[in-house]
Protein backbone atom coordinates (compact mmCIF):
# COMPACT_ATOMS: atom_id res chain seq x y z
CA UNK A 1 0.00 0.00 0.00
CA UNK A 2 1.47 3.19 -0.64
CA UNK A 3 2.42 5.68 1.91
CA UNK A 4 0.05 8.45 1.03
CA UNK A 5 -2.73 5.86 0.99
CA UNK A 6 -1.51 4.87 4.60
CA UNK A 7 -1.37 8.42 5.96
CA UNK A 8 -4.78 8.95 4.44
CA UNK A 9 -6.16 6.45 6.28
CA UNK A 10 -4.41 7.43 9.49
CA UNK A 11 -6.02 10.93 9.38
CA UNK A 12 -9.11 9.89 8.63
CA UNK A 13 -9.38 7.36 11.64
CA UNK A 14 -7.93 10.20 14.06
CA UNK A 15 -10.67 12.92 12.90
CA UNK A 16 -13.45 10.43 13.13
CA UNK A 17 -12.11 8.99 16.80
CA UNK A 18 -11.91 12.92 17.63
CA UNK A 19 -14.77 13.98 16.13
CA UNK A 20 -16.75 10.33 18.27
CA UNK A 21 -15.32 11.76 21.45
CA UNK A 22 -16.36 15.57 21.04
CA UNK A 23 -19.77 14.29 20.29
CA UNK A 24 -19.83 12.05 23.05
CA UNK A 25 -19.43 14.81 25.36
CA UNK A 26 -21.81 16.96 24.07
CA UNK A 27 -24.69 17.35 27.20
CA UNK A 28 -28.15 16.09 25.72
CA UNK A 29 -31.03 18.66 24.93
CA UNK A 30 -32.44 19.65 28.87
CA UNK A 31 -36.34 19.05 29.03
CA UNK A 32 -37.97 21.50 31.34
CA UNK A 33 -40.64 19.47 33.10
CA UNK A 34 -37.88 16.76 33.67
CA UNK A 35 -35.99 19.84 35.61
CA UNK A 36 -39.14 21.04 37.06
CA UNK A 37 -39.93 17.56 38.53
CA UNK A 38 -36.46 17.10 40.01
CA UNK A 39 -36.88 20.83 41.44
CA UNK A 40 -40.20 19.78 43.25
CA UNK A 41 -38.47 16.18 44.42
CA UNK A 42 -35.29 17.42 45.49
CA UNK A 43 -34.90 21.29 46.18
CA UNK A 44 -33.70 21.78 49.90
CA UNK A 45 -36.32 24.76 50.76
CA UNK A 46 -39.19 23.08 49.72
CA UNK A 47 -38.46 20.10 51.92
CA UNK A 48 -37.95 22.39 54.87
CA UNK A 49 -41.43 24.01 53.92
CA UNK A 50 -42.67 20.64 53.74
CA UNK A 51 -41.36 19.43 57.50
CA UNK A 52 -42.85 23.01 58.77
CA UNK A 53 -46.53 21.83 57.59
CA UNK A 54 -45.66 18.54 59.27
CA UNK A 55 -44.85 19.89 62.45
CA UNK A 56 -48.04 22.19 62.47
CA UNK A 57 -50.17 18.85 61.37
CA UNK A 58 -48.91 16.96 64.39
CA UNK A 59 -49.99 19.94 66.88
CA UNK A 60 -53.77 19.05 65.94
CA UNK A 61 -53.88 15.73 68.26
CA UNK A 62 -51.69 17.80 70.76
CA UNK A 63 -54.25 20.28 70.53
CA UNK A 64 -57.59 18.10 71.07
CA UNK A 65 -56.46 16.27 74.10
CA UNK A 66 -57.00 16.11 77.30
CA UNK A 67 -54.45 16.54 80.30
CA UNK A 68 -53.59 13.76 81.42
CA UNK A 69 -54.88 12.51 84.40
CA UNK A 70 -53.88 13.25 87.62
CA UNK A 71 -52.82 10.09 89.69
CA UNK A 72 -52.35 10.68 93.92
CA UNK A 73 -51.30 8.77 96.88
CA UNK A 74 -51.06 10.29 100.33
CA UNK A 75 -51.36 9.30 103.88
CA UNK A 76 -54.07 11.33 105.86
CA UNK A 77 -54.31 12.44 109.05
CA UNK A 78 -51.06 10.25 110.39
CA UNK A 79 -49.78 10.66 113.46
CA UNK A 80 -46.82 13.25 113.84
CA UNK A 81 -45.17 10.92 116.83
CA UNK A 82 -45.74 7.53 115.37
CA UNK A 83 -45.83 8.57 111.77
CA UNK A 84 -45.71 4.98 110.24
CA UNK A 85 -48.25 3.42 112.72
CA UNK A 86 -51.38 2.90 111.10
CA UNK A 87 -53.00 1.41 114.01
CA UNK A 88 -52.91 4.40 116.64
CA UNK A 89 -55.59 6.72 115.31
CA UNK A 90 -58.92 5.54 113.58
CA UNK A 91 -58.79 8.62 110.92
CA UNK A 92 -55.37 7.47 109.81
CA UNK A 93 -55.83 6.14 106.37
CA UNK A 94 -53.72 5.12 102.85
CA UNK A 95 -55.70 7.15 100.07
CA UNK A 96 -55.03 6.88 96.98
CA UNK A 97 -57.01 9.56 94.16
CA UNK A 98 -57.61 10.23 90.48
CA UNK A 99 -58.17 13.70 89.44
CA UNK A 100 -58.86 14.90 85.96
CA UNK A 101 -58.89 18.25 83.88
CA UNK A 102 -61.75 18.90 81.71
CA UNK A 103 -61.98 22.24 79.97
CA UNK A 104 -65.52 23.37 79.29
CA UNK A 105 -67.64 21.75 76.37
CA UNK A 106 -66.73 22.82 73.02
CA UNK A 107 -62.97 24.15 74.48
CA UNK A 108 -61.25 21.36 73.28
CA UNK A 109 -63.08 20.78 69.60
CA UNK A 110 -61.99 24.61 69.16
CA UNK A 111 -58.75 24.05 69.96
CA UNK A 112 -58.32 21.72 67.75
CA UNK A 113 -59.94 23.26 64.93
CA UNK A 114 -57.27 26.49 65.04
CA UNK A 115 -54.44 24.09 64.99
CA UNK A 116 -56.15 22.22 61.91
CA UNK A 117 -56.42 25.47 60.29
CA UNK A 118 -53.07 26.71 61.26
CA UNK A 119 -51.51 23.31 59.47
CA UNK A 120 -54.17 23.86 56.37
CA UNK A 121 -52.90 27.49 56.41
CA UNK A 122 -49.27 26.33 56.18
CA UNK A 123 -49.97 22.73 53.97
CA UNK A 124 -51.39 25.89 51.56
CA UNK A 125 -48.10 27.61 51.64
CA UNK A 126 -46.08 24.79 50.67
CA UNK A 127 -48.18 24.78 47.79
CA UNK A 128 -47.60 28.22 46.85
CA UNK A 129 -43.67 27.78 47.64
CA UNK A 130 -43.89 24.93 44.46
CA UNK A 131 -45.60 27.16 42.61
CA UNK A 132 -43.16 29.93 43.40
CA UNK A 133 -40.27 27.07 42.64
CA UNK A 134 -41.55 26.66 39.29
CA UNK A 135 -41.86 29.70 38.10
CA UNK A 136 -38.02 30.29 39.11
CA UNK A 137 -37.12 27.12 37.08
CA UNK A 138 -38.55 27.85 34.14
CA UNK A 139 -37.67 31.74 34.16
CA UNK A 140 -33.53 31.00 34.44
CA UNK A 141 -34.59 27.89 31.63
CA UNK A 142 -35.95 30.69 29.11
CA UNK A 143 -32.92 33.28 30.25
CA UNK A 144 -30.53 30.06 29.58
CA UNK A 145 -32.20 29.87 26.37
CA UNK A 146 -32.03 33.65 25.52
CA UNK A 147 -27.90 33.80 26.39
CA UNK A 148 -27.54 30.52 23.76
CA UNK A 149 -28.99 32.52 20.98
CA UNK A 150 -27.39 35.42 21.88
CA UNK A 151 -23.97 33.33 21.76
CA UNK A 152 -24.77 31.62 18.64
CA UNK A 153 -25.50 35.14 17.28
CA UNK A 154 -22.34 36.61 17.94
CA UNK A 155 -20.03 33.76 16.83
CA UNK A 156 -22.60 34.03 13.56
CA UNK A 157 -21.45 38.01 13.28
CA UNK A 158 -17.69 37.37 14.43
CA UNK A 159 -17.59 35.29 11.41
CA UNK A 160 -19.36 37.85 9.12
CA UNK A 161 -16.77 40.37 10.57
CA UNK A 162 -14.03 38.54 9.41
CA UNK A 163 -15.56 38.06 6.40
CA UNK A 164 -15.73 41.77 6.07
CA UNK A 165 -12.30 42.29 7.40
CA UNK A 166 -10.80 40.04 4.67
CA UNK A 167 -12.60 42.23 1.76
CA UNK A 168 -11.73 45.46 3.44
CA UNK A 169 -8.22 44.22 3.76
CA UNK A 170 -8.43 42.83 -0.16
CA UNK A 171 -9.70 46.26 -1.05
CA UNK A 172 -7.03 48.25 0.13
CA UNK A 173 -4.47 46.50 -1.19
CA UNK A 174 -5.82 47.13 -4.29
CA UNK A 175 -5.96 50.86 -3.20
CA UNK A 176 -10.07 50.55 -3.73
CA UNK A 177 -10.79 50.83 0.29
CA UNK A 178 -9.06 52.98 2.83
CA UNK A 179 -7.54 51.50 5.79
CA UNK A 180 -9.70 52.77 8.18
CA UNK A 181 -12.33 50.16 6.96
CA UNK A 182 -9.94 47.50 8.45
CA UNK A 183 -9.63 48.98 11.74
CA UNK A 184 -12.93 49.69 12.24
CA UNK A 185 -14.07 46.05 11.21
CA UNK A 186 -11.08 45.00 13.81
CA UNK A 187 -13.05 47.13 16.66
CA UNK A 188 -16.33 46.02 15.84
CA UNK A 189 -14.85 42.73 16.20
CA UNK A 190 -13.26 43.09 19.76
CA UNK A 191 -16.54 44.03 20.57
CA UNK A 192 -18.10 41.03 19.81
CA UNK A 193 -15.43 38.83 21.89
CA UNK A 194 -16.01 41.27 25.01
CA UNK A 195 -19.68 40.45 24.23
CA UNK A 196 -19.10 37.06 23.77
CA UNK A 197 -16.86 36.86 27.11
CA UNK A 198 -19.67 38.73 29.04
CA UNK A 199 -22.57 36.02 27.89
CA UNK A 200 -20.73 32.83 28.48
CA UNK A 201 -19.62 34.25 32.30
CA UNK A 202 -23.72 34.86 32.40
CA UNK A 203 -24.28 31.49 30.89
CA UNK A 204 -22.26 29.88 33.57
CA UNK A 205 -23.78 32.12 36.51
CA UNK A 206 -27.53 31.00 35.03
CA UNK A 207 -26.52 27.30 35.36
CA UNK A 208 -25.44 27.86 38.87
CA UNK A 209 -28.45 29.22 40.03
CA UNK A 210 -30.62 26.83 37.67
CA UNK A 211 -28.58 24.01 39.59
CA UNK A 212 -29.09 25.15 42.79
CA UNK A 213 -33.33 25.01 41.84
CA UNK A 214 -32.48 21.53 41.53
CA UNK A 215 -30.32 20.63 44.45
CA UNK A 216 -27.40 19.46 42.23
CA UNK A 217 -23.67 19.98 42.03
CA UNK A 218 -23.15 23.67 40.79
CA UNK A 219 -20.79 22.60 38.26
CA UNK A 220 -23.29 20.08 36.73
CA UNK A 221 -23.65 21.15 32.79
CA UNK A 222 -26.61 22.41 31.57
CA UNK A 223 -27.00 21.36 27.82
CA UNK A 224 -29.07 22.73 25.08
CA UNK A 225 -32.15 24.79 25.66
CA UNK A 226 -34.39 23.35 22.52
CA UNK A 227 -36.05 25.62 20.23
CA UNK A 228 -39.78 26.03 20.72
CA UNK A 229 -43.07 28.31 19.56
CA UNK A 230 -44.82 30.49 21.70
CA UNK A 231 -48.87 29.60 21.45
CA UNK A 232 -51.32 32.68 22.03
CA UNK A 233 -53.56 32.19 25.70
CA UNK A 234 -57.42 31.71 24.69
CA UNK A 235 -58.50 32.81 28.66
CA UNK A 236 -59.60 36.19 29.02
CA UNK A 237 -58.72 38.34 32.01
CA UNK A 238 -61.54 37.52 33.52
CA UNK A 239 -61.43 33.70 33.31
CA UNK A 240 -57.83 34.10 34.79
CA UNK A 241 -58.89 36.22 37.53
CA UNK A 242 -61.74 33.62 38.32
CA UNK A 243 -59.15 30.56 38.34
CA UNK A 244 -57.02 32.40 40.57
CA UNK A 245 -59.34 33.00 43.13
CA UNK A 246 -60.07 29.24 42.71
CA UNK A 247 -56.76 27.39 42.75
CA UNK A 248 -54.15 30.11 43.54
CA UNK A 249 -52.90 28.25 47.15
CA UNK A 250 -51.98 31.94 48.81
CA UNK A 251 -55.79 32.33 48.30
CA UNK A 252 -56.82 28.96 50.36
CA UNK A 253 -53.81 30.12 52.90
CA UNK A 254 -55.56 32.93 53.74
CA UNK A 255 -59.10 31.46 53.81
CA UNK A 256 -57.73 28.69 56.77
CA UNK A 257 -56.06 31.75 58.56
CA UNK A 258 -59.49 33.46 58.70
CA UNK A 259 -61.49 30.20 59.48
CA UNK A 260 -58.45 30.15 62.47
CA UNK A 261 -59.18 33.30 63.48
CA UNK A 262 -63.21 33.16 63.64
CA UNK A 263 -62.59 29.84 65.78
CA UNK A 264 -60.50 31.54 68.12
CA UNK A 265 -63.06 34.36 68.90
CA UNK A 266 -65.11 31.44 69.10
CA UNK A 267 -62.78 29.86 71.60
CA UNK A 268 -62.35 33.21 73.32
CA UNK A 269 -65.91 32.99 74.02
CA UNK A 270 -66.15 29.72 75.39
CA UNK A 271 -63.15 31.15 77.79
CA UNK A 272 -65.31 32.99 79.88
CA UNK A 273 -67.01 30.04 81.22
CA UNK A 274 -65.50 27.63 83.74
CA UNK A 275 -63.23 24.62 83.07
CA UNK A 276 -63.82 21.47 85.86
CA UNK A 277 -61.57 19.10 87.47
CA UNK A 278 -63.37 15.81 88.61
CA UNK A 279 -61.42 14.24 91.22
CA UNK A 280 -62.30 10.59 93.33
CA UNK A 281 -60.01 9.52 96.23
CA UNK A 282 -60.45 6.04 98.03
CA UNK A 283 -59.09 6.10 101.74
CA UNK A 284 -58.15 2.28 103.32
CA UNK A 285 -58.58 2.76 107.39
CA UNK A 286 -57.20 0.45 109.73
CA UNK A 287 -59.15 -1.18 112.97
CA UNK A 288 -58.02 1.00 115.33
CA UNK A 289 -58.64 2.53 119.36
CA UNK A 290 -61.73 -0.47 119.20
CA UNK A 291 -63.10 1.21 115.51
CA UNK A 292 -63.59 -1.11 112.57
CA UNK A 293 -61.66 1.22 110.34
CA UNK A 294 -64.29 1.10 107.69
CA UNK A 295 -62.99 2.46 104.63
CA UNK A 296 -63.98 5.54 102.89
CA UNK A 297 -64.19 7.45 99.37
CA UNK A 298 -64.52 11.03 98.29
CA UNK A 299 -65.33 12.43 95.37
CA UNK A 300 -65.19 16.35 94.40
CA UNK A 301 -65.57 18.69 91.69
CA UNK A 302 -63.70 21.74 91.68
CA UNK A 303 -63.98 24.94 88.92
CA UNK A 304 -62.27 27.93 88.74
CA UNK A 305 -64.03 30.98 89.14
CA UNK A 306 -63.59 33.08 85.45
CA UNK A 307 -63.78 36.88 87.15
CA UNK A 308 -60.45 38.24 85.18
CA UNK A 309 -63.06 39.51 82.58
CA UNK A 310 -60.31 42.21 81.10
CA UNK A 311 -58.21 39.64 79.98
CA UNK A 312 -60.68 37.51 78.30
CA UNK A 313 -62.08 40.75 76.66
CA UNK A 314 -58.82 41.14 75.86
CA UNK A 315 -58.42 37.65 73.94
CA UNK A 316 -61.81 38.33 72.01
CA UNK A 317 -60.31 41.25 71.06
CA UNK A 318 -56.91 40.07 69.90
CA UNK A 319 -58.96 36.96 67.71
CA UNK A 320 -61.09 39.87 65.82
CA UNK A 321 -57.82 41.67 64.81
CA UNK A 322 -56.71 38.29 64.00
CA UNK A 323 -59.78 37.57 61.64
CA UNK A 324 -59.56 41.61 60.14
CA UNK A 325 -55.74 41.09 59.95
CA UNK A 326 -56.23 38.13 57.64
CA UNK A 327 -59.59 39.65 55.63
CA UNK A 328 -57.59 42.58 54.72
CA UNK A 329 -54.07 40.88 53.38
CA UNK A 330 -56.86 38.42 51.39
CA UNK A 331 -58.00 41.99 50.00
CA UNK A 332 -54.95 43.00 49.27
CA UNK A 333 -54.27 39.67 47.70
CA UNK A 334 -57.30 40.17 45.61
CA UNK A 335 -56.22 43.48 44.49
CA UNK A 336 -52.56 42.48 43.63
CA UNK A 337 -53.85 39.19 41.79
CA UNK A 338 -56.35 41.87 39.82
CA UNK A 339 -53.37 44.00 38.40
CA UNK A 340 -51.05 41.71 38.18
CA UNK A 341 -52.59 39.38 35.80
CA UNK A 342 -53.58 42.49 33.70
CA UNK A 343 -49.97 43.41 33.70
CA UNK A 344 -48.96 40.25 32.90
CA UNK A 345 -51.38 40.18 29.78
CA UNK A 346 -50.42 43.26 28.70
CA UNK A 347 -46.65 42.11 28.67
CA UNK A 348 -47.73 38.79 27.23
CA UNK A 349 -49.39 40.64 24.11
CA UNK A 350 -46.39 42.76 23.48
CA UNK A 351 -44.33 40.17 23.34
CA UNK A 352 -46.32 38.06 21.05
CA UNK A 353 -46.60 41.33 18.56
CA UNK A 354 -43.12 42.06 18.61
CA UNK A 355 -41.74 38.40 17.78
CA UNK A 356 -44.02 38.48 15.02
CA UNK A 357 -43.01 41.49 13.85
CA UNK A 358 -39.45 40.94 14.31
CA UNK A 359 -39.91 36.96 12.31
CA UNK A 360 -42.33 38.54 9.55
CA UNK A 361 -41.17 42.30 8.69
CA UNK A 362 -38.03 43.68 10.61
CA UNK A 363 -35.24 40.95 10.37
CA UNK A 364 -36.53 39.87 6.36
CA UNK A 365 -35.71 43.75 5.82
CA UNK A 366 -33.02 44.06 7.71
CA UNK A 367 -31.52 41.23 5.67
CA UNK A 368 -32.25 42.64 2.46
CA UNK A 369 -30.49 45.59 3.75
CA UNK A 370 -27.12 44.05 4.69
CA UNK A 371 -26.75 41.84 1.46
CA UNK A 372 -27.95 44.99 -0.89
CA UNK A 373 -25.00 46.68 1.50
CA UNK A 374 -22.54 43.95 0.80
CA UNK A 375 -23.21 43.81 -2.75
CA UNK A 376 -22.90 47.57 -3.20
CA UNK A 377 -19.78 47.43 -0.69
CA UNK A 378 -17.67 44.97 -3.27
CA UNK A 379 -18.52 47.69 -6.18
CA UNK A 380 -17.73 50.87 -4.41
CA UNK A 381 -21.43 51.75 -4.05
CA UNK A 382 -21.70 52.11 -0.54
CA UNK A 383 -19.37 52.94 1.74
CA UNK A 384 -18.03 50.56 4.79
CA UNK A 385 -19.33 52.43 7.97
CA UNK A 386 -22.95 52.29 5.92
CA UNK A 387 -21.90 48.29 5.73
CA UNK A 388 -20.75 48.13 9.55
CA UNK A 389 -24.34 49.74 9.80
CA UNK A 390 -26.51 46.93 8.30
CA UNK A 391 -24.27 44.45 10.02
CA UNK A 392 -25.21 45.89 13.55
CA UNK A 393 -28.98 46.67 13.29
CA UNK A 394 -29.46 43.13 11.95
CA UNK A 395 -27.45 41.80 15.46
CA UNK A 396 -29.63 43.42 17.61
CA UNK A 397 -32.53 43.14 15.80
CA UNK A 398 -31.98 39.04 16.28
CA UNK A 399 -31.00 39.58 19.60
CA UNK A 400 -34.43 41.17 20.30
CA UNK A 401 -36.03 38.31 18.80
CA UNK A 402 -34.96 35.67 20.62
CA UNK A 403 -35.18 38.33 24.00
CA UNK A 404 -38.71 38.61 23.09
CA UNK A 405 -39.81 35.36 22.70
CA UNK A 406 -37.86 34.41 26.36
CA UNK A 407 -39.66 37.06 27.94
CA UNK A 408 -42.83 35.91 26.48
CA UNK A 409 -42.46 32.30 27.92
CA UNK A 410 -40.86 34.13 31.26
CA UNK A 411 -44.22 36.33 31.81
CA UNK A 412 -46.04 32.92 31.29
CA UNK A 413 -44.39 31.35 33.81
CA UNK A 414 -45.25 34.51 36.25
CA UNK A 415 -48.75 34.24 34.69
CA UNK A 416 -48.92 30.86 35.75
CA UNK A 417 -47.79 31.32 39.19
CA UNK A 418 -50.42 33.89 39.55
CA UNK A 419 -53.27 32.40 38.46
CA UNK A 420 -52.20 29.08 40.22
CA UNK A 421 -52.06 26.51 37.49
CA UNK A 422 -50.15 25.47 34.41
CA UNK A 423 -51.68 27.35 31.44
CA UNK A 424 -52.25 25.12 27.83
Amino acid sequence: MKPKVILLIIVTVLAASQGFSQGAEITPPENLPAMVESALANNPELKSSQSRWRMFKNRIVQAGSLDDPMLMLKIQNGVVTDPLNFHKESMTAKVIGISQQLPFWGKRGLKEEIAAKDAESYRWQVEERKLELVRMVKETYYRIYYTDKSLEIVDKNIRILDDFITLAETKYSVGQGAQQDVFKSQVERSKLLDMKISLEQERKSLEAALNALLFRSPDAAVGRIPDFEITPLDLSAKDLRAAAFENRPLVKSLKALIEKGEAGHRLARKDFYPDFNVSLEYMQRDPAMGGEGLDMYSLGVTFNLPLQQARRHAMVAESDSEVRMASDEMNALRNSIDSGISDLLAKLEKSEKLVALYRTGIIPQAEQSLESATIGYRVNKVDFLSLLDSRVTLFNYERDLYESQAEYMMTRARLEAAVGMELH
